[in-house]
């Protein structure tokens, strides 16, 4: 059976890493064979546990491994002859190697190359459950989103590679003094969109596997943790919940008290905007979450009596459908019924308020030129046709 995995992703410095490896031991406190993978470039994986991590899984308590991966090495698996062949072609036109070398890792596919190991530790099954410290954004994770186009690159232009490039090859050389890719290149990218493909399919495994965002309750970390929502949310990945950090308790002193006000009224926000997946929250610890005894407070303060591993919230809970005009989403508002519907697009944020519930959506820039125009309520769900203006 598939390991039950776990992402976390969410803007830097909001406590990503340390929220990783709380849940990491108590999934392991509760019996559970874990890893708690670092596929951040800035590992911090070692700073937050209080021990030494390798690239490779090392034994950090009992039934609890760490890795840090190291992209790098990911790349000289799966992209060294691409680097080699571009960075020829860039060092014959006059650019240093190291600089060659650079650009030839297009932004975000060493992120990309390092959750290759979350699909080693899937597809191997030596953990009960694998907890994922992400990049930053979810940028990464948009590469993943495309396998309808992967696939089509796999079955069509891939079987016609060898015949195009013998017929290219003599007319490349002489014309444009460039030496076309060879079988080794070819083999790489292949792999590449292989894997993507792979990925796809293990993160849109619901029963198994989610996503959790980090925020800190301030007013840009929020927004841009909504983004990353939509997004998600559209390419079909599960959140299963939201987890709010560094929450002011409520004997914070005079000092505070205005800030901690301030926290209080982005929490009703971030309440309305990711209802119904569960909102977890960890107060602003009066010393650093470094070490064992810090990360099991603040693994208690998450998750109290309910399972670390298990799955808070089961359905993904907004989806898009869109066709050449038109374009409908999909909003769970299980806790709602069925009353008066009112809409509201104010750019790329589609306020809607149904039977006293208020939801603020961020939509994706594709929707920019649409209007809404119409919407209908049943079995717990909102349905928001949008019209092209």
């Amino acid at each position: 059976m598939p390991p039950r995995t776990i992402l976390y992703t969410g803007k830097g410095g909001v406590g990503k890493t340390s929220v990783a490896a709380a849940t990491a031991r108590a999934c392991a406190a509760a019996g559970r064979r874990t890893i708690v993978l670092s596929t951040d470039p800035a590992h911090s994986l070692a700073d937050s546990l209080g021990q030494d991590v390798g690239g490779e899984p090392t034994p950090v308590g009992p039934l609890l491994d760490a890795q840090q991966v190291g992209a790098q090495e990911e790349m000289e698996r799966n992209w060294a002859a691409v680097q080699a062949w571009l960075g020829q072609i860039l060092v014959e036109r006059g650019v240093d190697r190291i600089s060659a070398e650079e650009l030839t890792v297009p932004p975000g596919l060493d992120e990309l190359f390092s959750l290759l190991a979350l699909k080693r530790h899937y597809e191997e099954g030596a953990y009960d459950v694998v907890i994922v410290d992400c990049a930053p954004t979810g940028e990464t994770l948009r590469l993943l989103s495309f396998p309808d186009v992967a696939r089509w690159w796999l079955e069509k232009v891939f079987p016609q590679q060898s015949r195009l490039m013998d017929a290219a090859r003599p007319f490349a050389r002489a014309v444009l003094d460039v030496a076309l890719p060879g079988e080794a290149v070819m083999e790489d990218v292949q792999r590449l969109i292989r894997n993507l493909i792979a990925m796809n399919e293990i993160l849109r495994d619901h029963e198994h596997v989610s996503l959790r965002l980090v925020m800190n309750p301030d007013r840009m970390v929020i927004d841009e943790a909504r983004r990353t929502f939509t997004y998600l949310n559209l390419y079909g990945f599960l959140t299963d919940a939201v987890v709010v950090n560094r929450v002011f308790p409520q004997d914070v002193g005079a000092y505070f008290g205005a800030w901690r006000d301030r926290q209080q009224e982005q929490l009703v926000e971030v309440q309305e905007a990711f209802s119904p997946v569960p909102v977890l929250r960890a107060p602003y610890f009066d010393r650093e979450v470094v070490g064992p005894a810090m990360l099991d407070e603040l693994g208690g303060a998450l998750f109290g009596d309910h399972a670390a591993d298990g799955v808070l919230h089961g359905s993904v809970s907004q989806e898009l459908t869109v066709r050449r005009d038109s374009a409908t989403l999909r909003l769970d508002l299980p806790f709602a019924e069925k009353g008066d519907i009112s809409l509201k697009k104010i750019g790329l944020e589609l306020v809607v308020r149904v039977d006293g519930h208020k939801r603020t959506l961020l939509l994706p820039p594709a929707l920019a030129d649409y209007r809404p125009s119409g919407a209908s309520f049943a079995d717990g769900a909102l349905h928001v046709t949008f019209a092209h203006d």
